[in-house]
């Protein structure tokens, strides 16, 4: 069975930082493209960072680029993503999900990825 699993949301001020994890399992880690992606209310889901197999170049959504840093640890089989200086424009459910070889490009602009290799969605509110 493939599953993933988010954890670490929560509320945090303006300013704060948080670090999101992916766990994973039923699938060949090692060998997915991983990416987070994010959905408030009343908007598109957006592509927020995706990371190929090896982690080499991936890709940020303009509005994160220098706060945000996407991690995996391929013996975990865990995808993290480190968020600094959180603006309440951050505050939506944050996703993971897993992709055959594709481009980063591609998996965060363009995602077609079959409903189980989404995970449930955490939860992130940036709020004083």
């Amino acid at each position: 069975q493939v599953q993933l699993v988010e954890s670490g949301g929560g509320l945090v001020p303006p300013g704060g930082s948080l670090r999101l994890s992916c766990t994973t399992s039923g699938f060949r880690f090692d060998y997915y493209y991983v990416g987070w992606f994010r959905q408030a209310p009343g908007k598109e889901r957006e592509g927020v960072s995706c990371m190929s197999g090896s982690a080499s170049d991936p890709y940020y959504t303009e509005s994160v680029k220098g706060r945000f840093t996407v991690s995996r640890d391929n013996a975990k089989s865990t995808v993290y993503l480190q968020m600094h200086s959180l603006k309440p424009e951050d505050t939506a459910v944050y996703f993971c999900a897993a992709d055959l070889p594709t481009s980063v490009q591609a998996m965060c602009l363009t995602p077609r990825i079959p409903s189980d290799y989404w995970g449930q969605g955490t939860q992130v509110t940036v709020s004083s």
